[in-house]
């Protein structure tokens, strides 16, 4: 049985931090993750702002559902005058922007949705949180923090050596990378051009519960279970570090509460895998736990597939600045992380089955098709 941690250990890390906070891309993977911490481990009111695509999920929020501190608002991030009626009703002190399209496969079939919220609809919340943070009093606009949440896929690709860091120069490869790219660096800009309070983090690779099967630990977890074809890109030899969810929701957490406005934060798991192991291990991890003997070992249902276009070669994290100056490191280590993982859709067949019955059926998107 996944064994989650209790609200007590789980915001031992940092101080409470005081409400109304509003969070963006609330029903999402990450989003949901942390709308769950900050309401049900931190007792902090959250005023969940997300337009509820495919990606996001109202059952991953069942464990707070009836809790008077979650406040859900159907707004799409692009609906400036929506954004505005939510700030004038709600008054939040901080923003975490975790909104955005972005599974990179999907970008490649159709930039333009990824262009429409990841850039639109970015400025058009700096914009509403500006009007609302200059509405503020002194006391109240000098605490406010917007928080953006972004990817280490703006860095573009490394070789075999070398990590990201805060200083790293920006070359995105996809429509996906290239949109939060612009999304970062539009934040950046309402901070040095209107003084807004402003934080950046960019993340690894997240995994971990709730997450939409696109991803590949998920796509390989339902797909395995089904006795179905593991497809992996190329020989699987791209390079990825591993977050796991939980740690990057206290990452996020203690940036928020003390990281230095104007600065940015790379949120890394120290776990790089190549995609093939990543898959591998997945395999070994089902077999142990839920051994199928029509299959046997699922490591002989891998099928190597013609790499997607612009597939960068390796991703990794220097994490040593939030480290040093905010005290946080990632609790799992990557076969801590996966066992837990694995055992919560293994024991959540319902939240996948539910996922599922929508558009997307675990196909192959991302070919690079003509538009």
């Amino acid at each position: 049985m996944v064994i989650e941690r209790s609200p007590v250990e789980r915001s031992s890390f940092f101080s409470p931090i005081a409400g109304p906070i509003l969070v963006t891309g609330g029903a999402g993977f990450i989003g949901s993750a942390l709308v769950r911490t900050l309401v049900g481990g931190l007792g902090t009111r959250v005023v969940n702002v997300d337009k509820l695509t495919y990606a996001g999920n109202l059952d991953s929020l069942a464990s707070i559902a009836a809790d008077p501190n979650h406040v859900f608002e159907a707004v799409d991030i692009c609906d400036g005058v929506g954004l505005r009626a939510v700030f004038r009703e709600h008054r939040p002190v901080a923003v975490m922007h975790l909104a955005a399209e972005s599974h990179v496969d999907r970008s490649i079939d159709g930039p333009g949705e990824f262009v429409r919220t990841n850039v639109l609809g970015t400025f058009t919340l700096l914009e509403e949180a500006r009007r609302h943070w200059l509405s503020l009093d002194d006391a109240d606009r000098a605490r406010f923090r917007f928080l953006h949440v972004s990817t280490d896929e703006v860095f573009g690709s490394l070789g075999t050596e070398g990590f990201f860091d805060e200083a790293t120069p920006y070359s995105p490869n996809s429509p996906y990378s290239a949109s939060k790219a612009g999304s970062d660096h539009l934040v950046r800009a309402w901070h040095q051009t209107y003084g807004l309070p402003t934080l950046v983090t960019n993340c690894s690779n997240n995994y971990g519960p709730y997450q939409f099967p696109e991803k590949l630990i998920p796509l390989m977890v339902l797909s395995a279970l089904d006795g179905r074809p593991l497809p992996v890109y190329g020989r699987g030899e791209n390079v990825r570090d591993w977050l796991f969810v939980d740690d990057h929701v206290e990452a996020l957490l203690a940036v928020l509460a003390r990281g230095s406005v104007g600065e940015t934060y790379a949120i890394g798991g120290a776990s790089e895998r190549r995609n093939i192991d990543v898959v591998r291990s997945v395999c070994r991890v089902l077999d142990e736990l839920r051994p199928d003997p029509r299959t046997g070992p699922r490591e002989g249902l891998i099928r190597f597939v013609e790499d997607r276009p612009g597939h960068d070669l390796r991703y990794a994290i220097d994490a040593s600045r939030i480290a040093r100056e905010l005290g946080w490191r990632p609790r799992e280590t990557f076969e801590t992380g996966l066992r837990r993982t694995v055992e919560w859709y293994l024991e959540n067949p319902a939240w996948c089955e539910r996922v599922l019955s929508g558009a997307y059926r675990l196909e192959r998107l991302g070919a690079g098709g003509a538009a």
